[in-house]
């Protein structure tokens, strides 16, 4: 199979997929092995992408041409393929999770539920793979609109209030702002394409240079930056599964694989360099720290977890920032690390949900006694958040570190250091009390793990999440391809 004819089967079968898991829908068992099969063949087909792509190709196909030099095309350069890759593998593993969970919890509506996270994730093929920012921003608008009845799952008001500030924050940022900044790109360079050294350099200088910055960083709402951030702890309402895909697979993932595309793209580092557009790591800064301290003060598993991304999303957007090729790959690492991490941290949350009903850190007492797999997969993941082995997020801050030194910057490395404390303060402490304090008295409920399937899904994102920091050949490859630094 030739690479073109794998890159348009990527973008195809999420969709049959949605299709085909809307047919059977009377049929639970049937509609759950249409959807893991739909999974693990895109998984497939995306991996079959990538040596093409480390041998240098760049494979491309056009479907039509919207205006004269705006076509919808897409095009598996690095960046696109690392962030197809972590999408595609964990789509599978999600969707054990969501078997178990959904049947588990006994939730409503579970076909719509399914056709909606395949919606989703072909969206999400036409984020990582589109080869030019009209492309891109039709498949953004795509998975905002497809994940809102996912958000608001079940229905309740306060489900429904959430769902309202989740589009609202995201369609707003992004037709009022990113839209805008793609229009002005246009009408300067007359083109829209994704090019190596970026399109802006010769057509931009001085403070328009930070203005369209700014348009493009606070219309990629999905990188959560503050104050843009509020439809991510919003959504919390949403069943854990979904939660996952927010945080780890889709929504959040592709804001920051789009804020880093479009610096190193669309503008280029040396452009934002040489015009010293220096704003932009003060805001990440503050964005890491502030919602730090906010998870750091939360209760609610959920809230302190959905907090947590907000910061982590924010070191993708200093490490690109900071405008040098270690640290944008740093940035390109961090997206791969987060997201075995995150949706570890999540799995855990919803099976200690699903097995023991619980869902404050007050409530935790003695619960890794009970729940050892899940409370261990938790610690993993928690020990990834913080950047120390033998977890990835460990991978991913060492370049970000060396990239900040590299470019002197005392800012981002005091950002990093403050940061990587605050992850301690505020992860560390649930997994002591999880195993080394006993229950609380009058805790005489008798629960042990989830069921199998969301235990085998958070055992192999764990697993992975390690797997990750000690074969990091394939991650490191692709990031570096994406900044031209030799291997």
């Amino acid at each position: 199979m030739s690479p073109e004819s794998a890159l348009s089967l990527a973008l195809l079968i999420p969709a049959v997929g949605a299709l085909l898991i809307a047919l059977t829908g009377r049929y639970p068992n049937l509609r759950e092995t249409v959807t893991l099969s739909t999974a693990l063949l895109l998984a497939i087909v995306v991996f079959s992408l990538v040596p093409a792509v480390l041998a240098g190709q760049r494979p491309t196909v056009t479907l039509i041409e919207l205006l004269p030099g705006v076509p919808i095309q897409f095009t598996v350069e690095p960046l696109g393929m690392l962030f197809a890759s972590v999408a595609a593998l964990l789509w599978p593993i999600n969707s054990l999770y969501s078997i178990g969970y959904m049947r588990g919890n006994a939730e409503a509506h579970q076909t719509r539920f399914y056709v909606c996270f395949a919606v989703a994730l072909a969206s999400t093929m036409g984020i990582a793979l589109a080869g030019n920012l009209v492309t891109l921003f039709i498949f953004y608008e795509i998975l905002s609109l497809s994940t809102y009845p996912l958000v608001t799952h079940k229905g309740t008001l306060e489900a429904l209030r959430a769902g309202r500030s989740y589009l609202g924050i995201l369609l707003s940022t992004s037709i009022g702002l990113l839209l805008l900044a793609i229009l002005w790109t246009w009408y300067l360079t007359g083109t829209t394409d994704f090019r190596p050294g970026g399109i802006l350099a010769g057509h931009l200088q001085g403070p328009l240079v930070g203005l369209m910055l700014f348009l493009y960083m606070f219309g990629i709402g999905k990188a959560a930056l503050m104050p843009v951030h509020r439809w991510l702890p919003a959504a919390m309402v949403a069943p854990t599964p979904v939660s996952a895909l927010l945080h780890a697979v889709a929504v959040v993932k592709a804001g920051v694989f789009t804020v880093v595309k479009v610096i190193v793209y669309i503008f280029g580092l040396d452009l934002l360099a040489a015009e010293n557009s220096g704003w932009l790591p003060y805001v990440a800064g503050f964005t890491i720290l502030a919602a730090s301290i906010i998870a750091l003060r939360a209760d609610n598993l959920k809230r302190r977890l959905a907090y947590s991304t907000v910061s982590q999303l924010s070191y993708v957007v200093l490490a690109a920032a900071i405008l040098t090729p270690l640290a944008a790959m740093g940035a390109a690492l961090h997206i791969v690390a987060h997201a075995f991490g995150k949706i570890t941290l999540f799995f855990a949350a919803g099976s200690i949900y699903t097995a023991a009903h619980k869902t404050e850190i007050s409530q935790l007492d003695g619960i890794g006694r009970r729940m050892p797999w899940t409370m261990g997969a938790f610690a993993i993941g928690s020990l990834s958040m913080i950047g120390v082995p033998p977890a990835a997020g460990f991978i991913s801050k060492w370049y970000l570190l060396l990239g900040a030194l590299e470019a002197e910057q005392r800012l981002a490395i005091i950002v990093i250091v403050i940061s990587t404390l605050l992850n301690a303060a505020y992860f560390l402490p649930i997994v002591y009390v999880a195993f080394f304090r006993s229950p609380k008295e009058g805790d005489h409920e008798s629960y042990g793990e989830a069921p199998l399937p969301i235990v085998v899904a958070l055992t192999a994102t764990a697993a992975l999440t390690v797997l990750l920091f000690l074969f990091p050949q394939l991650p490191l490859q692709l990031a570096r391809q994406m900044v031209g630094v030799p291997p």
